[in-house]
């Protein structure tokens, strides 16, 4: 229950010293980060492989996780906030929002939660995180051809990381920036994506409608 802050669980925190999902245990190890936890899938299942065997290319699949991570991840934390669920926080206590912003550990990301639930997208933070997510979906745009993926030959670990957030400005009512007539290529990447059987089963099946209606 991320709204209500259970990410600081202090049962939870010490699965995830971040205070922040996903988690995964697998074999009772726990896993934290994103990339990680799906680099050591990768490693854990190879049956099948999703990095390419060659060394360029798996260079340019950490090339996107690298920007991924660095980048865009933090713009789309201030997207979200500002557009999704701000309305819903700030209808709860003042003790209680209060309370799960201080609980964020990392100074920086607790100013700016603060600043964007407060001021939505007035806060100073907004339109450089939307900058930043347009130039990621254009660079998604210029990498991907009718047909291919951003991991190489098939669907791998490139795409599978890049989806979230292309996801999300859908969730966010951005669908014009992901529109045939602004980004055809994308459009078809996105198009292909979620037709394949492990969207349903991984990430349609899983995303209740409630919070899907908040964002």
């Amino acid at each position: 229950h991320l709204l209500g802050g259970a990410q600081h669980d202090p049962e939870y925190v010490k699965l995830n010293p971040n205070h922040v999902v996903p988690t995964l245990v697998h074999d009772g190890t726990a896993l934290i980060e994103s990339t990680l936890i799906n680099e050591y899938l990768d490693d854990a299942f190879p049956a099948a492989p999703m990095r390419p065997s060659d060394p360029r290319g798996r260079h340019s699949v950490h090339l996107w996780t690298k920007l991924l991570d660095e980048k865009v991840q933090a713009a789309i934390a201030v997207v979200t906030f500002a557009i999704g669920p701000r309305n819903l926080l700030l209808q709860q206590p003042a003790e209680v929002r209060d309370t799960n912003i201080d609980a964020i550990p990392d100074p920086a990301q607790r100013a700016s939660r603060r600043s964007v639930i407060e001021r939505g997208v007035e806060a100073p933070e907004f339109a450089g995180a939307l900058a930043t997510m347009v130039a990621f979906l254009d660079r998604v745009e210029a990498a991907t051809t009718p047909g291919g993926w951003l991991s190489g030959d098939s669907f791998g670990l490139a795409d599978a990381a890049a989806l979230p957030y292309v996801l999300r400005l859908d969730h966010l009512a951005m669908g014009p920036l992901l529109s045939t007539d602004a980004r055809p290529a994308l459009a078809d990447w996105y198009e292909r994506v979620r037709a394949r059987r492990s969207f349903e089963t991984a990430v349609a099946s899983w995303a209740p409608e409630f919070a899907v209606e908040i964002l």
